[in-house]
């Protein structure tokens, strides 16, 4: 069976972090594919300033373009708002019918996961979950099965190093006329250059 990961996020901008992550997931969940899933307009950001759809899908075809593991799909691209994880899971087992899928979250978002949209429908549809902690990172799985009644059985944990870079932080850096070049593989720099992204900030005088 063919194991493919999912890997949802805003992308704004991609880094190197993103990239340690999936390639890290991959290794260890021996994944035969991994599927960035940009997401237009994230329900859990409404009102967020976020960088323009077209801009953020240039910027995540240079982060990945030299991967053969690394695919970006349109699942939530091509479809309209609300983007909630368990309907975009629901296409995606259209799309790969018999393929394992395991959705990959971060440490922070899995402690979160019971307030996400039908969290047991999601946990549900899926043949795993992958977990991406931090060194040091401690998660209650105990609790959140109280919540999401057979959560453990899905549960794989990656561990990954722990790289402290955000998209936030990038963001604030480039406006603030800081380096930031070197948290982002040389084509997404390029990328925000030749787009004029992130522009520093120009204070007023008077």
């Amino acid at each position: 069976m063919m194991r493919i990961g999912i890997f949802g996020g805003t992308f704004d901008p991609p880094h190197i972090a993103h990239l340690v992550l999936a390639a890290e997931a991959c290794d260890q969940l021996k994944l035969d594919r991994l599927l960035w899933v940009l997401t237009p307009d994230p329900p859990h950001k409404v009102g967020w300033e976020i960088t323009p759809l077209p801009a953020r899908i240039e910027m995540l075809r240079a982060a990945i373009a030299d991967n053969p593991l690394f695919e970006l799909s349109r699942v939530d691209i091509d479809r309209p708002a609300p983007h909630y994880a368990v309907d975009t899971v629901s296409l995606l087992r259209e799309q790969y019918p018999g393929a394992g899928l395991v959705y990959l979250v971060g440490g922070d978002s899995f402690h979160d996961l019971p307030q996400w949209y039908r969290p047991d429908a999601l946990v549900a549809s899926v043949d795993g979950i992958g977990v991406m902690r931090r060194p040091g990172d401690r998660v209650d799985l105990a609790a959140i099965s109280a919540r999401i009644p057979g959560i453990e059985a899905r549960v794989q944990f990656v561990d990954a190093p722990l790289l402290e870079i955000s998209g936030r932080m990038i963001r604030q850096r480039a406006r603030q006329g800081l380096h930031y070049r070197y948290f982002l593989p040389p084509a997404v720099y390029a990328q925000i250059e030749a787009l004029g992204l992130y522009q520093p900030e120009i204070e007023s005088k008077g």
